[in-house]
């Protein structure tokens, strides 16, 4: 039988470990679509993210509904942290 303690333990969830992944699944999925209709990831995403025209992500694979579910500026804040962690 387990202890009390076991059974009643707090679980805590890193919010913002989570959103993170998150925006990296959505990218993925995003990026994955886009080279299955012979678009360019980085130019379709730029675009994107620079006019807030969702017409630039091809709609295969439900690839601009998911894009679309998250907030433009966490992709960028996103892309930015991950680019400064990586160069320094």
């Amino acid at each position: 039988m387990p202890e009390n303690n076991q059974m009643t333990a707090t679980v805590s969830f890193d919010a913002e470990a989570i959103r993170r992944e998150n925006i990296k699944e959505v990218l993925s999925h995003v990026e994955k679509a886009l080279k299955e209709r012979g678009y360019s990831p980085i130019n379709q995403l730029a675009g994107y993210l620079i006019s807030n025209d969702p017409a630039y992500i091809s709609s295969h694979n439900n690839a601009r509904t998911i894009i679309q579910s998250v907030e433009r500026h966490e992709i960028i804040e996103e892309l930015v942290r991950f680019y400064l962690e990586e160069n320094k």
